[in-house]
């Protein structure tokens, strides 16, 4: 009897032991969530809507986790505060200038409070100061976007769809000259035409150059354009000649 009772008590004495662990690192894991063992200081911003932004929140700055959201509370129909908690050690990094905006941690995460850099020139935050927000997107106005888009898309590809119906079946311009082959004849020769009348024209040139009344006037023409290009040549010499002596 003396022995079962014995083991009774170190049963209970160990399931109290376990409680207790469990406790203290329970109550060590909330009070580091919470900053309740780290110095803090205070900030506070204010949005028109905070977006699903809660009590407990984390506060991200540089993308590190930096503090929690205190408190949050409506001040009127178009305004809405939140208190910030913050570690004290980050006080040094983060300067009056910064902006607050709500964010979410990954695609479909929790949301966040971001803090964003300030400049470097600014003075620091002070405990207890009111620094500026930025207010989210809505998640609501990005689907009607996409939405916007995406009927766009739709009508488009129906539009598309029906100008290659309407050309396979011969029907517009573009359809009849895919499918009517007189037309393609026609254009082919029109084509071997030009090429015939081009042919003609240079053979008239050459025998306009033959020519004792206009080969003077040729001539004139081929001398101004060597004319030119001696120049030309000239010029790029006299250049070099230039950069070569400044090398030197």
């Amino acid at each position: 009897m003396e022995t079962h009772t014995q083991k009774f008590k170190i049963r209970l004495g160990l399931f109290i032991a376990g409680g207790l662990a469990v406790f203290v690192i329970a109550i060590f894991v909330i009070g580091k969530q919470e900053n309740l063992f780290d110095p803090v200081f205070r900030l506070t911003t204010t949005f028109y809507n905070v977006s699903g932004l809660e009590v407990g929140s984390n506060i991200r700055f540089s993308g590190i986790n930096v503090g929690t959201i205190d408190n949050i509370n409506i001040i009127n129909d178009t305004t809405v505060s939140v208190d910030m908690l913050i570690k004290k050690s980050v006080q040094q990094f983060i300067k009056n200038d910064c902006k607050a905006g709500i964010g979410s941690a990954g695609i479909i995460g929790d949301r966040i409070l971001i803090i964003s850099q300030g400049s470097y020139d600014a003075p620091l935050v002070k405990d207890g100061e009111n620094i500026e927000s930025k207010e989210p997107i809505e998640t609501e106005a990005i689907l009607e976007s996409m939405q916007t888009t995406a009927d766009n898309a739709a009508i488009i590809s129906t539009q598309l769809a029906e100008i290659m119906i309407n050309m396979n079946s011969g029907k517009g311009t573009l359809g009849r000259l895919i499918q009517d082959s007189t037309i393609a004849e026609n254009i082919d020769r029109t084509i071997i035409n030009l090429r015939k009348s081009s042919k003609g024209l240079n053979e008239n040139m050459n025998a306009a150059k033959e020519n004792f009344l206009l080969k003077g006037y040729f001539n004139r023409r081929a001398r101004a354009a060597e004319k030119i290009k001696k120049d030309s040549v000239e010029s790029k010499t006299e250049e070099q000649k230039a950069i070569n002596k400044k090398k030197n």
